[in-house]
């Protein structure tokens, strides 16, 4: 029933059996067989052919997530058998904000190719949000999340374990002579974004960047203020190209955790580096 599970899941996401037939290269006719069997074991039909394609039906929409989890599962079992059994040297695959990414997890993921060379890994940069969805869904093993006031490090049920704290500080350009009144800030679903405009309400904002490098070139220009991570920023403040202006809410402290689905549902690569991130 995998393949069956597979082909309904690819038909959902391509939008027409046509579509899906080339993408897992089998007849039309073979690929509505498939579907035939998965909503004869399910018990309810699943899919409709019309002039906009392959559309789901309520039956559908509701075992879609399941389908996919499932999938996702089988693919986590696969990898930690492979693993303990030594038929592969496994992978992990990591997310992170961009400070996260960028400044943070190299030294420790340096660090951990020394001790395990053969295990690979995959870092995927995204949002808070982007990345706790993937890690529930099985698409990311960990991430590296900002927590929000309302979260706490889950020691007991080992979802949300501690990482570190990450220092939030203004910055300007060394020659803006008055200091600008407008702020440079990331795009929506930042939670640096957030933390500036909780703290700076009525924070005139010129720009949305989504990338740390683009926030620092126009800092540099001149062009206003950003509250951005000391790590970020580190070489830019000893070489003079940035300055540090204190304010009364600096420095502030993010709290970041290592989000995953629980310690035993982890394989064993993405366990291991689990120890080195939750040492750090």
């Amino acid at each position: 029933m995998l393949r069956e599970l597979e082909h309904f899941v690819v038909i959902a996401s391509v939008g027409t059996f046509t579509a899906a037939a080339r993408r897992v290269h089998l007849s039309q006719p073979a690929l509505t067989a498939s579907v035939q069997r998965l909503e004869q074991a399910v018990g309810a039909t699943l899919l409709r052919r019309g002039r906009q394609g392959a559309e789901l039906t309520a039956a559908g929409q509701a075992f879609l997530p399941r389908a996919q989890a499932a999938l996702a599962a089988f693919r986590d079992g696969q990898r930690a058998v492979a693993e303990i059994e030594g038929l592969s040297a496994g992978q992990v695959r990591l997310g992170g904000g961009a400070t996260a990414c960028t400044y943070l997890l190299p030294p420790l993921l340096a660090r951990f190719r020394r001790r395990r060379p053969s295990i690979g890994l995959v870092l995927r940069e995204g949002t808070t949000t982007e990345l706790e969805a993937a890690v529930e869904d099985g698409t990311l093993d960990l991430a590296v999340i900002s927590l929000d006031k309302r979260q706490r490090f889950d020691e007991r049920h080992q979802r949300f374990g501690r990482f570190t704290d990450d220092e939030l500080i203004v910055v300007a350009a060394p020659s803006a002579e008055p200091l600008p009144t407008a702020w440079i800030t990331f795009t929506p679903g930042s939670p640096t974004r957030a933390l500036l405009l909780e703290r700076v309400p009525q924070a005139q904002l010129v720009m949305e960047l989504s990338s740390i490098a683009a926030v620092k070139g126009n800092v540099r220009a001149g062009i206003g203020l950003a509250l951005i991570s000391r790590a970020a920023v580190a070489a830019d403040l000893a070489h003079g190209s940035l300055v540090e202006v204190p304010q009364r809410f600096t420095p502030l402290r993010r709290r970041l955790a290592i989000r995953h689905r629980g310690r035993q549902r982890l394989p064993p690569a993405a366990a291991a580096l689990l120890e080195v991130l939750a040492a750090a």
